[in-house]
């Protein structure tokens, strides 16, 4: 008996009145993510936490997140995904709350676990719950473009949030920024939100849970690790751990009847295309920002809140390309649509590439505008693919792997064009000799390190001449190799997606539909 989905049922103001609560836990998520970055140096101030503190406070919640978005994503659809959503959206608050008032460095990464372990029942919650409350295709792809704004919201309101607050209170008020949100959302979550779970989920299988993390958190803790100068060996010989666990999680899977995250999905050129889609687009991203927040702040002398400012025209495209991405894709079909935002993606990674941006951030702004509109436009696209490809029951797990696909990609971002642009800066770096040996390796370590040192003696001018000159062309190095890596994956998914060349939005695919007997 196949699983067959009504996406004739047209919306009423109870289901987008639900689709606005939706949203209160995808904004709180998205605005805590961002506002916290700039609360570090008055965090270091209060708490006085070692390196490697300061490092957990800020890595624990994504390598926590990472591991439990899937087993989280199953639970949703075995216990009910609004009945998960209220509990990590509690949860979510009162740890927040809990870290605004933290005494320790060590409290702080205690409650940032915490915080992690409730965030990932949130975004698969309120993704796969759209699949419930929007039958109709073109409804759910438009509730998903609005869902994808708000988190682009989100991260542009995230810094001047922040920014004002820690203008004028302490720096655990970034963490308070949670509980307004949250009142409101338990309010009338219960009212408006409907209840779906999956009716047949089989037991729990608490090893596939242990699987799942063991694969997941060591992977991303070992790319962390690589990006940021650690050992090689010892982030190899972890992240093989991690594969192992994967590999062990995988026939776990494939052998139980009735598994917890079904792999059958990934036959489906909608789903693996979409998933695709999402781990390319949020690598391009954090990518892109590793060296456009320190180009803003430490090359054109932007204090945080400007910086971020100057980055909300950015992310508002993305919100406007996102709106209007169902629109597009309707007109265009699909695959055209998700292939255009890509390319908008290399773009602007090519707008960077062959401009010097010494003597002005404008390329870099505009660079970032075109790879946001582009982020926006295939997003939401592919979102929407990997959330509808699968039957309703499972919408919770597919919505899982999809937000897992982003938290990796974010990871890789930094790590790999990240580390790009390092490597880049500090092979074309060339110090005055009148550094000390001291001296020339912090500078050569990061453009941070070049700043610090050039403000610490009479060579103010030549190191940062030569710094920003490197830091220029590490900047269209990385983005050089990241454009022609994302035409290339545009080419791949144009050729994945040939099966949607025809179809439109209101038309559903049945034959790239997973269906579970």
């Amino acid at each position: 008996m196949s699983t067959v989905i009504d996406q004739r049922q047209k919306a009423g103001a109870r289901e987008w009145g639900a689709l606005a609560v939706l949203m209160l836990p995808v904004l709180l998520v998205s605005v805590n993510n961002t506002a916290l970055s700039f609360a570090l140096p008055a965090i270091s101030r209060a708490l006085h936490p070692t390196a490697s503190q300061l490092l957990w406070i800020v890595d624990v919640y994504p390598l926590i997140l990472a591991a439990l978005l899937i087993p989280m994503g199953s639970l949703g659809d075995r216990i009910g995904r609004r009945k998960i959503l209220m509990i990590g959206s509690t949860g979510f608050g009162v740890i927040s709350a809990l870290a605004a008032f933290a005494p320790t460095a060590g409290w702080l990464v205690a409650a940032r676990v915490g915080i992690a372990v409730f965030g990932s029942m949130l975004l698969p919650a309120t993704l796969s719950l759209m699949r419930t409350v929007f039958r109709d295709d073109h409804e759910r792809r438009l509730a998903i473009a609005i869902w994808t704004a708000g988190f682009s919201a989100g991260a542009a309101l995230g810094p001047i949030a922040g920014g004002f607050l820690l203008n004028h209170f302490w720096w655990g008020s970034v963490f308070l920024l949670a509980i307004p949100v949250l009142v409101a959302f338990l309010i009338a979550g219960p009212l408006l939100l409907p209840e779906s779970r999956d009716p047949h989920p089989g037991p729990v299988d608490p090893l596939s849970i242990v699987l799942a993390v063991l694969a997941m958190a060591p992977v991303v803790y070992a790319i962390k690790s690589l990006a940021t100068g650690g050992s090689v060996l010892q982030g190899l010989l972890i992240m093989a751990f991690g594969v192992l666990n994967g590999v062990l999680f995988a026939h776990r899977q494939v052998a139980k009847n009735y598994p917890m995250l079904d792999l059958r999905f990934f036959r489906s050129s909608r789903f693996s295309g979409g998933l695709t889609v999402n781990v390319t687009a949020s690598i391009a991203m954090f990518g892109f920002l590793f060296f456009l927040t320190q180009h803003l702040q430490l090359v054109g002398g932007k204090d945080p809140m400007t910086a971020g400012l100057l980055m909300v025209p950015g992310l508002l495209l993305a919100i406007v390309t996102g709106m209007a991405a169902a629109k597009v894709a309707v007109t265009f079909g699909v695959r055209t649509a998700i292939v255009t935002g890509l390319l908008l993606i290399a773009g602007g990674f090519v707008i960077v590439a062959l401009t010097d941006q010494q003597s002005s951030a404008l390329p870099v702004l505009v660079g970032f505008a075109a790879m946001s509109a582009g982020g926006g436009l295939a997003t939401t696209l592919s979102t929407d693919l990997v959330v509808s490809s699968v039957p309703e029951a499972k919408a919770g797990a597919a919505s899982a792997v999809s937000e897992t696909g982003y938290e990796v990609g974010a990871v890789l971002g930094t790590a790999v064009l990240g580390g790009l642009t390092t490597a880049f800066y500090q092979s074309h770096l060339s110090l005055p000799q009148a550094l000390s040996p001291e001296q020339a390796d912090v500078a050569h370590q990061t453009l941070g390190g070049a700043v610090e040192v050039a403000q610490s003696g009479p060579w103010t001018e030549s190191v940062m001449e030569t710094a920003t000159a490197a830091f220029s062309y590490g900047m269209q190095g990385s983005s050089l190799v990241g454009g022609l890596a994302v035409v290339v994956v545009a080419a791949v998914i144009f050729r994945v997606l040939r099966a949607d060349r025809k179809v439109r939005f209101h038309d559903p695919l049945p034959t790239d539909r997973i269906e579970l007997n």
